[in-house]
């Protein structure tokens, strides 16, 4: 089987750094995960932002949201887990940055649905939304 793809969500102001070692830690042979990341790597003009993110997270598995501690200003990550949720794809969170169970989630974030950075934690999450991902009859391998 590929890897699952995932289009992490991120704030691109205060959690790029998170994202960069997040997603190079999934590379590595000794984490019990591997994704591709779809996300974007640049800041787009917002005319082509909204078309070109969706047509990504639709092509996903799903959606990991890095929850940082500035959530509050991160509107595009609340509009991004709006597109996955239409689309049915499964979105989950992972608290970075010294954010933790009493931080703000962006909108459509569900508590429950918001884990530590531990990556046995992740791989159960990451299995988790394949498993709803294919009850949903949704197939992107």
């Amino acid at each position: 089987m590929a890897d699952p793809r995932a289009f992490i969500s991120f704030d691109f102001d205060h959690n790029e750094d998170e994202r960069i070692l997040f997603v190079g830690q999934c590379k590595n042979e000794k984490t019990p995960i591997n994704i591709q990341d779809w996300s974007s790597k640049s800041a787009l003009p917002q005319s082509i932002w909204e078309a070109q993110i969706e047509e990504k997270i639709k092509k996903c598995n799903m959606l990991i949201v890095l929850v940082g501690k500035h959530m509050a200003s991160a509107n595009g990550v609340t509009k991004e887990i709006k597109m996955a949720i239409k689309n049915n794809i499964p979105v989950f969170g992972v608290y970075v940055g010294g954010a933790n169970e009493n931080s703000k989630l962006p909108e459509g974030l569900r508590r429950n649905r918001t884990i530590k950075w531990t990556w046995n934690g992740i791989a159960g999450a990451i299995n988790q939304m394949m498993q709803e991902g294919k009850n949903l009859g949704v197939t992107r391998m």
